[in-house]
């Protein structure tokens, strides 16, 4: 009798296939339950977020209704004050009549306004109300609001929100205001000119409308742009002008009226649109579908866990025995597998019913292909390893650090410790620049430092054989450039072209503008080549010299046009006993960390994008 249950519990007992398939059964048997359940939560979830979009577009349209009202009634304030006060004055006498107009007129609506102030075309200010004295030194015609009010005269113009800085009442307050401006008719002694009339609204009473609004608990929130993007209101406006937070304002200034899906910043929302007349102000709402539309969900999330629960336990013992018998053939190709996983060589289990079967034929062709695909795994391995080691052989030569320490060895033990110092410090700038902390580009500059750096002590080494000369536009200095390009250039300079002569060598390293790009050239007096020999240079990578540093012009020439374009490179000029000039053209780009990860992640900038680059990098500097 004990045999017989230990032979049932060995049948019944459930391994690892059998989980799956009694898992997969389970799955089969709730999955209408399930699907019940999932239809009716977003059915529920569905209807809700409906409502809560209406409730959001409702609230919006009535807070747009008394933003655009209250931007009429500023309207209506500037219309008074031009109609009746000063279109039908003369401002060549003096008259009380326009100053009491403005001030009854400031009175009836302070509430809401910070200042009326009428400008001449010349910027000079002719009345403001209150009265209060204009602070010095307040360039009127460079303000925005007054050149869009003389640039486009028949429009009224609504500024964003800014700091009034027009005039002193002495208390030193800063008030936030938003400016209405338009061109206005001013009469002077019959003549009739341009003028400007400036109305400054309080902006606490747009900042409290939008503050009524945005009370909820549930993440949703409201803010205020115009079309452009530039954020008038925003309930974290602190934390966005900290970098704190981040608001998606510029492409949602850009929509029209209406209810849109996006995901920003890593989250899923809805954002619901209005827009507010006369000014083409943008009024947003933002819906986040993790804390809105899921709210009060929490209820219906644990009944239909609770219920799947309760539903598998009810059906995983029938399962247990069914799934027994089903895996019984899956087993027996289980135990094959395991063999070979083990190293052993098996046959693999083929029987059971003919999807079995059709797995066991499967599984015996994908070892089949496993053993291929790791043999060439191999060859891709050793291929990479190999090409790792070339790379890193390409940027330092061992025989110029070997040849340098011996160098700073012979200096300390000829007791020329000055010459071993500097000779020191300048290797310390070579690796330092060499390494770079990983970049491949850097700037101009610490390109031409590397290059000092290195010839300060191929000069020491050579015994000041040769000379030096660095003929550099300093305005170049802050572009990008490729790393380690000057370097195989002086390295063939040296060793190809003056280490031969005595004393008369010549080495000119020159760098200018051309055209929107950097032209960096390394001439020798040396000893030449021909035209042939010269062509073949950049064309034939299997020209290895003895002397060379491993990295090659090829090499050269070929990092730079991977980086800025097949039209950007190197050049070689060269005659028989003349000397040879070693041209780099690389684009004008200014160093700025945005250019130097675009074109370190392969982004290639073209020759019409430069400009546009450089005047972006001249911003950042600025």
């Amino acid at each position: 009798m004990k045999s017989k249950r230990i032979r049932f519990w060995d049948f019944v007992k459930p391994k690892e296939i059998q989980s799956t398939i009694m898992a997969a059964f389970s799955l089969i048997s709730i999955f209408i339950m399930l699907a019940m359940g999932f239809v009716m939560y977003n059915q529920f979830l569905f209807v809700t977020r409906e409502e809560n979009v209406q409730n959001t577009q409702k609230l919006i349209e009535q807070t747009g209704k008394s933003l655009e009202d209250y931007l009429v009634s500023m309207r209506q304030i500037s219309d008074t004050a031009y109609y009746n006060a000063i279109k039908e004055s003369d401002f060549s006498r003096e008259n009380p009549d326009i100053q009491v107009k403005l001030n009854l007129l400031y009175e009836a609506n302070k509430d809401k306004l910070r200042s009326i102030a009428l400008y001449n075309n010349y910027g000079s200010l002719m009345m403001a109300e209150p009265v209060a004295n204009q602070k010095e030194n307040v360039d009127v015609t460079s303000q925005s609001w007054f050149e869009q009010a003389m640039n486009k005269k028949e429009n009224m113009h609504f500024s964003t929100p800014h700091i009034q800085n027009l005039f002193d009442d002495g208390t030193q307050h800063y008030y936030w205001v938003i400016s209405l401006s338009r061109a206005v008719e001013i009469t002077t002694s019959g003549v009739v000119q341009t003028g400007v009339l400036l109305v400054d609204m309080d902006f606490s009473s747009i900042s409290w409308m939008m503050k009524q609004i945005n009370d909820s608990q549930n993440g949703q929130y409201y803010y205020l742009c115009d079309s452009s993007g530039e954020i008038i209101y925003h309930p974290r406006q602190i934390q966005i002008s900290e970098g704190i937070y981040k608001e998606n304002a510029v492409v949602n200034g850009g929509y029209e009226e209406g209810v849109y899906d996006e995901i920003f910043d890593g989250g899923r929302r809805k954002v619901v649109v209005d827009t507010i007349s006369y000014t083409g102000w943008k009024l947003i709402g933002v819906i986040p579908y993790e804390s809105s539309f899921t709210h009060g969900m929490i209820n219906i999330q644990y009944f239909v866990v609770l219920l799947m629960l309760l539903t598998f336990m009810m059906i995983v013992v029938v399962n247990r025995i069914v799934s027994v018998r089903i895996s019984r053939p899956i087993m027996k190709l289980n135990d094959s597998v395991k063999e070979y996983e083990a190293g052993e060589k098996p046959e693999i289990y083929i029987g059971g019913s003919l999807e079995i079967r059709h797995l066991g034929y499967s599984i015996q062709k994908s070892y089949e292909q496993i053993d291929t695909l790791m043999k060439e795994i191999v060859i891709e391995q050793n291929e990479r390893r190999k090409s790792e080691l070339d790379a890193l052989q390409s940027q330092i030569n061992p025989h110029f650090l070997y040849n340098a320490l011996d160098s700073i060895i012979w200096m300390i033990e000829g007791e020329r410790n000055d010459e071993a110092s500097f000779m020191i410090s300048q290797l310390a700038k070579l690796f330092r620049i060499s390494l770079s902390k990983g970049r491949t580009v850097i700037t101009v500059r610490e390109e031409l430092q590397h290059a000092r750096s290195y010839m300060n002590i191929q000069k020491i080494r050579y015994k000041n054989t040769f000379s030096v000369d660095f003929q550099v536009d300093p305005s170049i200095e802050d572009c990008c450039t490729v790393k380690l390009i000057l370097q195989p250039i002086l390295e063939n300079a040296i060793n190809y072209g003056v280490s031969s002569m005595d004393d008369c060598g010549e080495i000119i390293v020159s760098g200018k503008r051309d055209n929107g790009n950097i032209i960096l050239a390394v001439e020798d007096n040396g000893l030449g080549m021909s035209e042939e020999e010269a062509a073949l240079v950049l064309t034939d990578s299997n020209r290895v010299h003895k002397k060379g540093s491993g990295v090659g012009l090829v090499n050269v020439n070929n990092r730079i046009k991977i980086l800025f374009g097949k039209e950007y490179g190197l050049t070689v000029e060269s005659e028989p006993d003349e000397g040879t000039r070693v041209s780099i053209c690389i684009p004008e780009v200014s160093y700025t960390e945005e250019n130097r990860k675009k074109l370190e992640e392969g982004n290639i900038f073209s020759i019409e994008d430069t400009g546009e680059i450089k005047r972006q990098g001249d911003s950042h500097e600025k």
